[in-house]
């Protein structure tokens, strides 16, 4: 391969990763959409969408194989493709997440727990993934140690609201409806399981985004720091 169409594939692996970076937080926010709502006609949407996600992952996955394959690259091409490559599964594993989200909103019986802001965390933690994705396209180090330390908050926040649900509205739910036949109880179990995994996935879009962000300094300064 002639190394002009060595770099121009280069530059399109990037622009693809970007692509489906985009492609993935939209499916994300839809998700946190029809969950605040209870849209199942979004849910849906968002579970049949998963299959895009998943044929570009597998296309990027061949490109960086590819490249890998033909060229012999020099140290700093080297971690930009094993980069991108951990870049895009984190971005394949936040659109299963997404999808979780739909499935969440199909079997809820109810609306999201008022007291507890799922929209506030999941928006923060997409900000998370969408800065690490422009410190990706712009070779940005510094916002990546940013990323790390946000992730501290996100875990607090997740950890609060855990809390929330365990503590407050479980005791609240079962003091008021303490009549209540065992199936309905059930049925609140089940609802405070769910969003108790709301919570858990929201976290662990933080945590992608940290991993994107450890790779790209990694690909930057080869520094592997944010690396565990």
């Amino acid at each position: 391969m002639p190394r002009k169409d060595y770099q121009q594939k280069l530059e399109d692996l990037q622009d693809d990763v970007l692509y489906m970076s985009e492609v993935v937080l939209e499916r994300f926010r839809v998700g946190l959409e029809a969950l605040e709502h209870k849209d199942d006609e979004l849910a849906r949407d968002v579970i049949e969408g998963d299959h895009e996600i998943n044929e570009l992952y597998l296309d990027l996955e061949q490109d960086c194989i590819d490249l890998l394959a033909l060229q012999q690259p020099v140290a700093s091409d080297l971690r930009f493709i094993a980069a991108s490559f951990k870049i895009i599964t984190d971005l394949e594993r936040i659109g299963d997440l997404a999808t979780n989200l739909g499935d969440y909103t199909l079997d809820a019986s109810r609306d999201v727990f008022p007291d507890v802001d799922i929209q506030a965390i999941g928006d923060e933690t997409l900000e998370m993934v969408e800065d690490a994705m422009i410190a990706y396209a712009d070779r940005e180090p510094e916002i990546c140690f940013e990323i790390a330390d946000r992730d501290d908050d996100i875990d607090t926040r997740c950890e609060r609201a855990s809390e929330l649900v365990v503590r407050d509205l479980i005791e609240t739910e079962l003091e008021e409806h303490g009549e209540t036949d065992d199936e309905d109880v059930e049925q609140f179990m089940q609802e405070v399981s769910r969003m108790l995994l709301t919570i858990r996935d929201l976290e662990r879009v933080g945590d992608h985004a940290v991993n994107i962000a450890a790779r790209t300094l990694y690909m930057v300064e080869n520094d592997d720091a944010l690396i565990y």
